[in-house]
């Protein structure tokens, strides 16, 4: 039986949850799913320029399963590029960060990206 995964922490959800290439309609084209967490590790591993043991500490999670993470969101990201595939984000064990102290803690997201809160 595989263990259950940890949850993961991340900032917020993406603004964006669809790329596509252009001229192309959905209808005819692939798609590559990324998770929430994958997406936040791309964010500060490559966009934020943190180290791999950085990004473990903020999502709380140990720096080998960022290291799981970056190099399975990275192969996807290849995928879609290369291929010409749609990438959609949603999905993963979750929990948002919280922003303001005092405020309730932080709000949970599981599954596929659907129901709960953003």
């Amino acid at each position: 039986m595989p263990r259950p995964e940890n949850i993961r922490e991340i900032d917020t959800a993406p603004q964006v949850t669809w790329f596509k290439p252009a001229g192309v309609p959905m209808r005819n084209l692939e798609e590559v799913v990324l998770t929430l967490d994958e997406i936040e590790a791309i964010r500060l591993a490559d966009a934020e320029g943190l180290y791999q043991e950085q990004v473990a500490e903020q999502m709380k999670v140990s720096r080998p399963t960022v290291g799981r993470i970056l190099a399975s969101a990275r192969g996807k990201i290849a995928d879609a590029l290369v291929n010409g595939k749609a990438m959609r984000i949603e999905g993963g064990t979750v929990v948002f960060r919280e922003k303001e102290p005092g405020s309730c803690h932080g709000r949970h997201r599981h599954g596929q990206g659907r129901g709960g809160h953003q």
